[in-house]
């Protein structure tokens, strides 16, 4: 064949390599990355903030569904659909247990992202039942956008509230009272918990409010600070748990229940009429519009359960072999010269550097190998408007992640950084 037109692969970050035999590329893959062999060894992402990669047995039961359920849930009586159904529900049972909340008080919706699931719930609302909506400066857009375009259409206030150095969030009585509060458990940027969550939502309750979480980030990264939360709504990503492309809500049954879909169709009725309409009595039908996307709840069913029952090659926990290789980063980062530290240890680690654009840093990055975020990483309001910092590179570690991926980064970024 000739050489100008020889095939050729492409690596997770899209580079050329010349066509391998397959032993070379199976001697290529690490031994070190359990449930993600399919990745080689000179292959560093470390964009988990954005979305985790997939462990096999997510994959697997993905591709089992296409291969053996391949059956709408929901409206079928046949035996795939009604496995279908067995699945999904075992599904939100997880979901469920996995932030410690009872099915007698919380029900477990699906939607597409985190974000539809809080433009969903936010414009649901009964309106007339809420004097004003709260949420805090450094949201992210799912929150920041939402809250805006739900304020307005419901014609109440918005109020933007301030957090402490440690990350608390400052709001009195008065402003949450009969308030609909919406706040993150985990920084998007800096990857910085909540520490006053509980009682935010405590205080809240107190004075007629509801509070409503984005627990993008902390579901991921910080799982634990949820379990048992009292909080009206939990919204979080699937795709950032190690499952496939999916939203989840968790919300009360009371609230579901109060909520008046603006989006209805097949799946969320008992009855219909030439002009109207009876809901069902499910509370997560609200939020399920239509046909849903049943190979990723499963596969999210199979994320939770690989959650579960990770340990590193170390024996560590999820939590624990990301705390670790997250500070051996922020430790090795923060002692190079040019480089801005923005907050503090975490699995989501964000830099500001001194000489160079944070997109072309990024970008030479790329060309070794390594997988980061550049930008503002959709808090453009904090990071740009408040705080005025240029654009930021984030790493963010992940299950798959090893040492050799941290002294790895550590040497190319040493290397960039003096010759800046």
């Amino acid at each position: 064949m000739d050489a100008a037109r020889r095939p050729t692969r492409r690596g997770l970050f899209g580079r050329r390599a010349e066509e391998a035999p397959v032993i070379r590329v199976a001697e290529a893959r690490s031994a070190n990355r359990p449930g993600f062999d399919y990745l080689a060894s000179d292959e560093a992402y470390l964009d988990s903030a954005c979305q985790t990669l997939r462990p096999q047995p997510v994959i697997d039961a993905v591709q089992d569904y296409y291969l053996h359920l391949y059956a709408c849930g929901g409206r079928v009586r046949y035996d795939a659909g009604r496995r279908v159904d067995a699945e999904v529900a075992r599904v939100r049972e997880r979901a469920l247990a996995a932030l410690g909340l009872s099915p007698r008080h919380y029900s477990c919706a699906f939607t597409l992202n985190t974000t539809y699931g809080l433009n969903l719930l936010l414009s649901a609302l009964a309106p007339g039942r809420f004097a004003r909506i709260v949420t805090t400066v450094t949201e992210h857009n799912a929150v920041f956008l939402s809250t805006i375009a739900a304020a307005r259409r419901a014609g109440i206030p918005r109020v933007v509230v301030e957090r402490d150095d440690d990350a608390r969030v400052l709001v009195d009585a008065e402003t949450m009272r009969d308030a609909v509060v919406v706040v993150s458990a985990m920084d998007n940027v800096i990857g910085a918990v909540t520490p006053d969550l509980r009682e935010l939502i405590t205080s809240v309750h107190r004075v007629g409010g509801i509070v409503i979480v984005d627990a993008a980030q902390a579901a991921g990264h910080a799982l634990e600070s949820l379990r048992g939360l009292d909080a009206d709504a939990i919204c979080f990503s699937a795709h950032k748990m190690y499952g496939p492309s999916l939203g989840v809500v968790v919300a009360t049954r009371e609230l579901l229940l109060s909520l008046e879909p603006v989006m209805v169709g097949g799946g969320q009725v008992s009855a219909v009429t030439a002009d109207d309409f009876a809901l069902l009595p499910d509370p997560h039908t609200r939020l399920e519009p239509g046909l849903q996307a049943w190979a990723e709840i499963i596969g999210f069913g199979a994320a939770l359960e690989w959650i579960g029952a990770f340990r590193s090659g170390a024996g560590e926990t999820l939590a624990a072999h990301e705390a670790r290789l997250g500070a051996r980063l922020h430790a090795g980062l923060a002692a190079l010269p040019r480089l801005q530290m923005i907050g503090d240890a975490s699995p989501v680690i964000s830099v500001l550097p001194e000489r160079v654009d944070g997109h072309r840093l990024a970008a030479f990055l790329a060309h070794g190998g390594i997988a980061v975020r550049s930008g503002a990483f959709c808090a453009h309001y904090w990071t740009l408007e408040r705080r005025g910092l240029g654009p930021l590179v984030r790493f963010s570690v992940g299950a798959h992640n090893t040492d050799a991926d941290i002294d790895r980064t550590l040497e190319v970024m040493t290397a960039m950084m003096k010759g800046l």
